[in-house]
């Protein structure tokens, strides 16, 4: 696939979705509609550093493919990250922005769908995953079962909860876990939820998306449980 060139972003829209979350919604005006496959990305380039390669922030597109040119991510505040407090203190509604995209191969096909979709996230990795149910949704496209198990400390910074607990799609399991507080769901981390649906070693494809020491754990975890490498694809956040 040829590389996107460089394109002019303004910023429509900005809602703050947590305490250390935003949504950010952006139009690409040279272009009448924005087409992408659900689950890949968008990179920007930051005014943050001397150094083009220092510059480079990706993002996943948390929205679906709508027919429009605009597209919404959602990003959290890294404690000392030059690209997110520049987004976050620098950034308003009618700033441009310059964008590269769509990109990557973290993506559902056909053959896929024949299987049990795992989607395993914490924190801002659900947002692939929301673009991919969402499009499943609207388009009515045959699936398995679906499961989304996303994990992050408080109730408080559950992403698109409301959204995701009352999406109207057949055969979609949405289970969020809290780590750090007690509530009528799941407790604990996302490893042993995952270990419980497939403990019949049914055909699965595991997606993993978040952090780098949740997704190293459910590697080897997966991989214990006797599936190999092939059904696995990652997105690595930091």
């Amino acid at each position: 696939m040829a590389l996107q060139p460089w394109r002019t972003g303004k910023v429509i829209r900005i809602e703050n979705e947590t305490h250390n979350t935003r949504r950010f919604w952006i139009q690409i005006p040279e272009l009448e509609k924005f087409d992408f496959i659900p689950g890949q990305f968008i990179t920007l380039d930051l005014p943050i550093h001397e150094k083009p390669n220092k510059r480079i922030r990706s993002y996943s597109i948390a929205s679906w493919p709508d027919g429009t040119n605009v597209v919404e991510l959602v990003i959290v505040l890294l404690e000392g990250g030059l690209g997110t407090t520049y987004l976050f203190s620098k950034i308003d509604v009618g700033s441009e922005l310059t964008l590269r995209g769509p990109q990557g191969v973290f993506t559902l096909d056909d053959e896929d769908l024949q299987k049990e979709i795992i989607m395993i996230c914490t924190g801002t990795g659900i947002a692939p995953f929301r673009s991919m149910a969402t499009y499943i949704k609207l388009h009515n496209i045959p699936h398995n079962n679906i499961y989304l198990i996303f994990g992050t400390r408080k109730k408080t910074d559950l992403l698109y909860y409301e959204e995701m607990k009352n999406l109207q799609l057949e055969k979609f399991h949405y289970i969020p876990t809290l780590s750090r507080e007690e509530w009528d769901g799941r407790s604990g981390y996302v490893h042993p939820i995952y270990e419980e649906i497939c403990n019949g070693k049914q055909p699965a494809l595991f997606l993993l998306c978040g952090w780098k020491v949740m997704i190293d754990e459910a590697k080897q975890r997966i991989l214990a449980m006797g599936y190999d490498k092939k059904s696995i694809h990652q997105e690595l956040y930091g």
